[in-house]
């Protein structure tokens, strides 16, 4: 009867731990991706001790080889992706930045202070509120990022085809100059028979350049002249 009982606590607190697991990897995985305080489920501020220490419960608590459920995986790299994100001062600063921006936006649309009694001491409400309008910071902020990272690539794109073009265009003028000194020889020797193949047909059309008496032909004989006296 005593084992009977123990297997059935054990039973009940296996299906306890296996709900607490599902319910964390449901909360991860519908928690926005973009802000890993709220992956963590931190609030913002938090010493780096507390986001290691948050960390490792979770991760142990979700980790795929002690559950079944087949979530575990995705809802893991989020963890860890958000746990790099806070341990990341740029990034992290980056993140508070976006929260202050939001929380600016928000006051403003209400026409609120920092010394407002809402602001000073939020109620959940004013927390949701503000929890939304990160949202849409954030959004826009991964916008331009990668509008940004989508210019600097076609620009990259646009730098690489003008290399490529300037090494081709030095490519074929060493084609060209190793073409022309190749044949150099051949166009020389062209150069010759042509000179040789016009001066044979100008003394066949002209006839010899001398006469009989080996004077140039065309040339009169000069008359002597007689001596007078």
């Amino acid at each position: 009867m005593a084992n009977d009982e123990t297997d059935a606590l054990d039973a009940l607190e296996k299906e306890a731990k296996d709900f607490d697991k599902d319910a964390e990897i449901d909360r991860i995985l519908k928690s926005f991706r973009l802000d890993a305080y709220a992956v963590l489920d931190l609030q913002p501020g938090v010493p780096e001790s507390q986001i290691k220490i948050t960390y490792r419960k979770k991760s142990l608590l979700i980790h795929p080889d002690k559950t079944t459920n087949p979530s575990a995986p995705d809802a893991f790299d989020r963890l860890k992706k958000a746990q790099t994100t806070l341990l990341d001062d740029a990034a992290r600063t980056h993140l508070d930045e976006c929260i202050s921006d939001a929380r600016t936006l928000l006051m403003r649309s209400k026409n609120l202070t920092p010394d407002s009694e809402i602001v000073k001491d939020p109620t959940p409400e004013y927390l949701a509120e503000w929890r939304r309008k990160t949202v849409e910071v954030l959004v826009d902020a991964e916008a331009r990022r990668r509008r940004q990272a989508q210019g600097r690539m076609r620009e990259e794109g646009r730098e690489k085809k003008r290399e490529d073009e300037e090494i081709e265009a030095r490519r074929k003028k060493r084609d060209q100059e190793k073409e022309w000194e190749e044949t150099r020889e051949g166009r020389i020797g062209s150069w010759r028979d042509w000179q040789k193949g016009t001066k044979r047909k100008e003394s066949a059309v002209n006839g010899p350049t001398t006469g009989i008496n080996g004077q140039p032909k065309g040339e009169k004989k000069k008359k002597k002249l007689k001596v007078l006296g």
